[in-house]
């Protein structure tokens, strides 16, 4: 008997609904027990101390070594990388190859972070924080086809770099910035500068909404040059910085070129509550 049976492949999604999904996954990622609505302190350590809401003693390690070391008794319940602790311990930092793991309680952990000046600092997380459990949403614009643009990039030589401020630091910082990226926008041409993020580039931008409809910090965009040297900038994939979501995070400011004078009317604006209130 011959099977007759066909299988009908899932429809193309269209680019609203891939647009909404994304939007459903932001929201998931922000309340995660690691997600920026649950981030309730970061403390640099340069000297022995306590850290805001949570037990132990702090501190540095000799220059070069990744991490802090924390001095608690077992009464404190501290555990690190699955240990309580009672006595000292090392907690590695991020950029170590096996970063600890801190946990302080049920809903309590921490990562010990490094700083780009070799010093390092603490991030407490609470996965039950008021801010996730005030959270609404995250307030966007409705999808837009016109704010897909096309354009080019064109890399820089190896070493470039560029500063740029930081919402909490006094002076720059040189990040890396692997190549220009023009595009054109209402007949005026824009060239702007994007640092390295991981495999993607990020562009951190402000426009004529920034403090008014949207945060006014400003937005970041991901993007990622293709082989012919186009990029495609989706301004409706722009998101809140992380600055935005919790005051504890220290977000890039946009540098001068990356000031847009007319408004980008796509992608995030604001955190709000379930009050309908800007939550942040």
């Amino acid at each position: 008997m011959t099977d007759t049976t066909t299988t009908q492949a899932a429809p193309t999604p269209t680019a609203e609904e891939r647009y909404s999904r994304f939007r459903s996954r932001r929201d998931e990622a922000v309340v995660q027990p690691k997600g920026f609505l649950a981030l309730v302190n970061t403390q640099w350590i340069d000297s022995e101390q306590p850290i805001w809401g949570v037990p132990g003693i702090w501190a540095p390690l000799p220059e070069g070594e990744s991490g802090l070391k924390v001095t608690a008794t077992a009464a404190d319940g501290i555990t690190v990388d699955g240990r309580l602790v009672d006595g000292e311990a090392i907690a590695r930092g991020r950029d170590s190859p096996a970063p600890s793991e801190i946990v302080f309680s049920d809903t309590v952990s921490g990562t010990v972070i490094a700083g780009h000046d070799g010093s390092y600092g603490l991030r407490v997380w609470d996965s039950a924080s008021d801010a996730i459990q005030q959270f609404g949403g995250i307030d966007a614009f409705d999808y837009d086809p016109s704010w897909v643009v096309s354009g080019r990039f064109a890399p820089n030589p190896d070493g470039t770099t560029a500063g740029f401020a930081h919402l909490k630091d006094e002076h720059t910082r040189e990040m890396v910035i692997p190549g220009e990226i023009t595009f054109e926008h209402d007949g005026t041409e824009y060239a702007v500068l994007a640092f390295k993020e991981g495999r993607a580039l990020q562009l951190v931008f402000s426009d004529a909404t920034s403090g008014d409809s949207t945060y006014s910090v400003g937005r970041f965009l991901f993007v990622a040059p293709n082989p012919d040297g186009t990029i495609t900038l989706d301004f409706n994939t722009a998101v809140l910085p992380p600055c935005a979501f919790s005051y504890n995070f220290n977000c890039p400011m946009p540098p001068k070129q990356n000031r847009f004078p007319f408004p980008v009317e796509a992608g995030e604006k604001n955190v709000v509550a379930k009050s309908g209130e800007l939550l942040h």
